[in-house]
């Protein structure tokens, strides 16, 4: 079967907290996969789909970017794949590297790095190493719900404090309060911010949209919790989904300033290679109202494409809806005291701890 057609689960397949409904293969498989009824009709009863992890070691742990989009040029992650199931994610298309889909298998099929703070430590370590603020959650988010249970991201948050080493981290999971007694002081010295992701204040869309990430009211809470602990949020309006959620821009960064953040930023849904058509078969069952807006405005953003990956312009769009967009953000910004970025995290504070049998300094 060709592989470019879109998989259905059966009626019968069950999918409680799951963002898609397609397990399509991946754009390297030759083969295409479907769940079909063998045509007897006998009662089964079928358990909903579990989510299982896996685990790798990754050769290295920081990931190089020269992205002019980006305000940092390294990453770590220490999952992939995300149980929250965010329905636009625009890291699902890496699952497809993996022999897996970007569909389901990316929210139920987990891939963890329990040596991620090993490895990250020996490249902190190597004598060439100039440091610059790193990244975690670049791509899934360090705090989904396995890690309550791996804490490989508390690992890597360790690795990084014993060095002085500068990060941030983007995530849009409570979890992370759990780390505060990590944040805080890296916080004190100018080594760490967060970025909260906030996509809609609609609890009820957010269910759907993000069916495993806490809902809105919660990551404003962590946005208070952060802030009283010292450590600098930036609020994340991402993604911005015309016709669906961008005509609450003003007023989720008025609920993140109130909340305590110091600084905003947005980004415009992004739907690159397999993330198309499972964002339009989620606007099929969820919002089929909306969907021919909602995909005419991003066209009209993308020079009538969905998605255009050219730097400076896939997190933007262009043309004239994008840059009312654009000017809308900034004037609530400005209203709201976001507009300007947090301040630098520092550098020169990083240094390689010593380790057991080093001879240490008498000075």
């Amino acid at each position: 079967m060709d592989s470019s057609q879109h998989s259905r689960p059966a009626p019968w397949r069950r999918l409680p907290g799951r963002g898609a409904r397609l397990n399509m293969a991946g754009r390297f498989e030759a083969t295409h996969r479907d769940d079909s009824a063998d045509g007897w009709d006998i009662p089964e009863e079928v358990p909903p789909l579990r989510t299982e992890t896996r685990t790798e070691r990754p050769r290295s742990m920081i990931a190089r970017n020269r992205s002019p989009d980006l305000p940092f040029d390294r990453s770590a992650n220490p999952y992939r794949g995300c149980e929250h199931g965010c329905i636009y994610c625009y890291a699902r298309p890496g699952h497809a590297h993996l022999g897996l889909s970007p569909g389901l298998d990316f929210e139920s099929r987990l891939i963890a790095r329990p040596d991620a703070p090993e490895v990250l430590a020996a490249e902190l370590s190597k004598p060439r190493y100039r440091p610059a603020p790193l990244c975690l959650g670049s791509a899934t988010d360090p705090y989904q719900p396995v890690e309550a249970r791996l804490r490989i991201t508390r690992d890597l948050l360790d690795t990084l404090s014993a060095f002085n080493h500068p990060v941030t981290v983007m995530t849009r999971a409570t979890l992370i309060e759990r780390d505060l007694d990590i944040l805080a002081p890296m916080a004190v010295r100018g080594l760490a911010q967060v970025g909260v992701s906030v996509t809609t204040l609609d609890r009820h869309l957010a269910r759907r949209l993000e069916p495993r990430a806490p809902g809105p009211d919660q990551r404003l809470a962590m946005v208070r919790a952060l802030a009283r602990a010292g450590v600098p949020v930036r609020i994340m309006v991402s993604p911005v989904i015309p016709g669906l959620t961008d005509h609450e821009v003003e007023r989720i960064l008025a609920a993140g300033a109130e909340a305590g953040a110091r600084a905003a930023s947005w980004v415009l849904l992004r739907l690159p290679r397999e993330v198309a058509p499972l964002f339009e078969d989620w606007l099929d069952r969820h919002a089929p109202d909306r969907k021919a807006r909602v995909l005419n405005q991003l066209r009209q953003m993308h020079g009538g494409a969905l998605y255009d990956a050219r730097f400076e312009t896939r997190m933007r769009g262009h043309g004239v809806m994008a840059r009312l967009l654009a000017d809308r953000f900034r004037a609530a910004a400005r209203r709201c005291g976001l507009d300007q970025p947090l301040a630098p995290l520092r550098c020169d504070l990083f240094t390689t701890p010593p380790r057991p049998g080093d001879q240490l300094s008498l000075f």
